[in-house]
């Protein structure tokens, strides 16, 4: 078996299972990694998640990972970017919510507030529908390449 081919199955493995877990509602997900700190287990398993969704496209789609046409460059430099932003997802939902559990109050301050619970939302959901929404554009363009030729 290809290293890539590993690679596709383990991520594919691992957001099908965050998939389940966060969709069930499981009560893994409010485990704590830490008896001093709140650290819920979700927070992980929702990151690695995340990160797994763009890693299935990328090892999945052959045209994305050595693209050979502008489109699919493209494509593949916004996958690239989706990546990068899952990968960072922890730590700027860090920076806004100032806790690992991502709990945020009606204080008026900037972190940990209504207007950073806002920000977590909106870039949570971008990160993790960008990747769905660019494999729909993915599959669109292909199906137009392939009715060319």
């Amino acid at each position: 078996m290809k290293n890539r081919k590993l690679w596709f199955i383990v991520a594919m493995i691992v957001f099908l299972t965050a998939s389940i877990l966060l969709i069930s509602g499981s009560s893994v997900l409010t485990l704590s990694l830490s008896q001093k700190a709140n650290i819920p287990l979700g927070t992980f398993i929702t990151w690695f998640g995340i990160i797994a969704l763009p890693l299935t496209l990328f090892c999945g789609a052959h045209k994305l990972r050595e693209p050979s046409d502008s489109m699919d460059r493209f494509l593949a430099y916004v996958l690239k970017g989706f990546i990068v932003l899952a990968l960072l997802w922890v730590p700027i939902c860090y920076l806004l919510a100032g806790n690992i559990s991502f709990t945020f109050t009606e204080k008026a301050e900037f972190q940990g507030g209504q207007l950073a619970m806002r920000l977590f939302w909106y870039f949570s959901y971008f990160v993790a529908s960008g990747p769905i929404i660019l494999f729909l554009i993915y599959g669109i363009a292909s199906a137009f390449n392939r009715k060319k030729q």
